[in-house]
């Protein structure tokens, strides 16, 4: 059945309860892939970190990457998993060209991490626990390019190119187990587990993280089941998404998409859906694969995985403190709501205004310029507050130019605004652009004197006892000096010269 209409957000949670599971594919930061010696460095021509493991040539023989194996138990054991005491790699049976040996390396039944959860917070302070089906060991596939179509899809495209310098790197795939429960906050909760895995992956140190560059991606499970039943309904699995904003949306169609298609009487097919990041909408990839159609066998040419609970425990001791525990802490420690926090962290700027604190800045300060003009400068710019050119230290020494009454707040943007331009560092762009506050007294008392004689009806006001009259006085001397007298000083000055009590 085609849906050329969707059901309203409302109307579909009113008759439905959505079920979600969330698959979430994360690349390790490895120097190496996950059964051989290639490098997993990004940028390199296409096809050219190979060899005959990865690509499957006849007689070549997989080695385990240790570092990968350690990456997975330090996940599974923040996720609040059990390690298994025993376990093995499969043979996941396929044949695309993503990969070239036809199968994928992969745990099926005996994944190395299982049964664990992970609490996320939502906006309004609800502490949402996601439980962990299993987190197991695999390695990425090949990745295809479909060059002669409108949509880069492989529908329409006229041929393919295929780079398999991905192929190989270790990955570590997140299953939870059915999400229910979450009713109309479906795909908030959604959101708020993908945010909350992705700190948690970065502050353990194994990826980056970066989504927007294939590090991390997230399939969305969902399937909507009549209210007050237990049944679970049929799924679809939305792949490859690769944004918190988008794992939301795709949430949000999909659930107007299966009311829709339930109401009109048709039924939902189990297939995978490709999300599309103009409109927020999906459409049918392909009919899905039940687990038997990959004719799962244990790899015969890789030993189990059996870590000593020893080395496991060792790995326990290694873990840093997690993402929302350290939140609380700084929300404590900056005193802040938690609204203020979760805005924080939806902008990306926790570390960045902690690594600005440690530069020497105050906290209050470095929140200022993360969340308002550079927070702006990233929304215009469409890229991640990360991405901006300006750091943590660049951020600190215009923080300490505004406390040394070297700048104010004015002058201080527009010293980030040349940081930004590339015109140099903080300093430099003051001295190019001749920035700094005018402190001199000859200097003020002459542009003091010529506010006055300018505006006489004014500073008669002021002297008959109207104060706060001045405010007109210091802002002409301000306009005067390009914004870069010192105002408070200015503001003493008119009063001094004006005979007034300040």
């Amino acid at each position: 059945m085609t849906v050329t209409e969707l059901v309203s957000y409302e109307d579909a949670l009113a008759t439905y309860e959505p079920v979600m599971g969330l698959e979430v594919h994360v690349e390790l930061g490895t120097k190496t892939k996950m059964f051989c010696g290639c490098s997993t460095a990004l940028g390199a021509e296409p096809n050219t970190q190979t060899c005959p493991t990865c690509l499957g040539l006849p007689g070549s023989l997989p080695v385990m990457n240790a570092t990968g194996v350690e990456s997975a138990i330090r996940i599974g054991l923040a996720l609040n998993c059990e390690i298994a005491e025993w376990c093995r790699f499969a043979r996941k049976n396929y044949f695309y060209p993503d990969m070239p040996k036809n199968f994928q390396t992969s745990q099926y039944d005996e994944p190395i991490a299982f049964n664990g959860y992970l609490d996320v917070q939502l906006e309004d302070g609800e502490i949402f626990r996601v439980e962990i089906e299993r987190a197991h060991m695999e390695e990425d596939t090949g990745k295809s390019t479909h060059v002669g179509g409108a949509t880069g899809r492989i529908l329409g495209a006229t041929h393919s190119l295929l780079d398999y310098n991905r192929a190989g790197i270790p990955l570590i795939e997140i299953v939870t187990k059915p999400i229910v429960g979450a009713g109309d906050k479906a795909p908030e909760v959604a959101k708020a587990y993908v945010a909350e895995l992705r700190e948690l992956i970065k502050a353990l140190g194994v990826s980056e993280a970066r989504m927007e560059m294939g590090q991390m991606r997230c399939d969305v499970n969902l399937s909507l089941r009549p209210a007050g039943t237990e049944k679970f309904g049929t799924r679809s699995e939305t792949k490859n998404v690769n944004s918190l904003r988008s794992v939301e949306r795709a949430t949000r169609y999909e659930i107007m998409r299966h009311a829709a298609v339930l109401n009109g009487g048709g039924k939902i097919v189990q297939e995978t859906r490709h999300f599309h990041e103009e409109d927020g909408s999906t459409t049918s990839g392909r009919i899905k694969e039940e687990a038997e159609d990959y004719r799962y066998f244990p790899e015969p040419d890789l030993v189990p995985v059996a870590p000593s609970r020893e080395w496991v425990e060792e790995l326990r001791g290694t873990l840093p403190e997690l993402p929302r525990v350290r939140r609380n802490r700084l929300r404590e420690e900056w005193g802040i709501s938690e609204h203020d926090m979760q805005s924080i962290l939806n902008a990306g700027a926790v570390d960045l205004i902690v690594a600005t604190v440690e530069a020497g800045a105050d906290a209050a300060a470095a929140r200022k310029w993360w969340m308002g003009s550079l927070a702006r400068s990233a929304n215009e710019d469409g890229v991640e507050l990360s991405a901006l050119a300006i750091g943590p230290a660049q951020v600190a020494r215009v923080c300490a130019l505004v406390k040394e009454g070297s700048l104010n707040d004015k002058l201080a943007r527009q010293v980030i605004e040349g940081v930004l331009a590339g015109e140099g560092d903080p300093d430099t762009v003051v001295e190019q652009r001749g920035l700094k506050i005018v402190s001199d007294e000859g200097a003020l008392g002459t542009a003091v004197d010529e506010a006055i004689a300018a505006n006489a009806a004014i500073a008669d006001k002021i002297r008959g006892g109207k104060v706060a009259a001045a405010g007109a006085l210091v802002g002409a001397v301000m306009k005067a000096t390009r914004g870069q007298a010192d105002a408070a000083r200015v503001r003493e000055l008119i009063l001094e010269k004006l005979g007034v009590e300040g």
